[in-house]
C-alpha cells in the first residue's frame, strides 16, 4: 500500500501519544525508531503484535532502538491499550491521520467479504539519521521482533 521503501527519507511527523505528550521524528534523530501501525488498539492481532514487542524490549533498548506505535484511536482509547498491557512505548493518538497518511499506510482493505478503509498493518524501521532502512508489509503479529531485529 505504501509507496515508502528502503532508502526513502521518512516523513516528519508531529503527534501526541495517549497522555497528550507530542512525538516528531526529529526527537529520535540518533536512535534508530520502529514505527508500527496497527488497525485498532485492543484487538486481538494488535494486541499479540504490542505486547510481542513488549517482551522483547530490553532487546530493542540495548540495540538503541525506539518503538512508536501508531493508530487512529483516541487517546483515551491508546492510554488504556497502553495501561492494560503494560506497554513501555508511546502509543500515537492520530485521529486526525496526518501520520498514517503522511507514511501511506491508510486504504482499502476487505475483511469477510466487505471492503471498507483502514489501517494496512505496516511497520518502518528508520535509521539514526531518519532514513528507511526497512518497510515491513506483511508483518508476523505473533513474532513481530525477530522480523525487526
Amino acid at each position: 500500500m505504501t509507496t515508502l521503501s528502503a532508502g526513502d527519507k521518512a516523513p516528519d511527523f508531529k503527534a501526541v501519544d495517549q497522555d497528550g505528550n507530542t512525538h516528531t521524528l526529529q526527537d529520535y534523530k540518533g536512535k534508530k525508531l520502529v514505527v508500527f501501525f496497527y488497525p485498532k488498539a485492543s484487538t486481538p492481532g494488535c494486541t499479540a503484535e504490542a505486547c510481542n514487542l513488549r517482551d522483547n524490549w530490553t532487546t530493542f533498548q540495548s540495540q538503541n532502538y525506539a518503538i512508536l506505535g501508531v493508530s487512529a484511536d483516541s487517546q483515551k482509547r491508546q492510554s488504556n491499550f497502553k495501561t492494560k498491557h503494560e506497554l513501555p512505548f508511546p502509543l500515537l493518538a492520530d485521529e486526525d491521520k496526518s501520520v498514517i497518511n503522511a507514511f501511506g499506510v491508510w486504504g482499502p482493505k476487505k475483511f469477510m467479504g466487505k471492503e471498507y478503509e483502514g489501517i494496512h498493518r505496516t511497520t518502518f524501521v528508520i535509521d539514526e539519521e531518519g532514513v528507511i532502512s526497512e518497510v515491513i508489509q506483511k508483518v508476523k503479529t505473533k513474532a513481530h521482533a525477530e522480523q525487526i531485529l
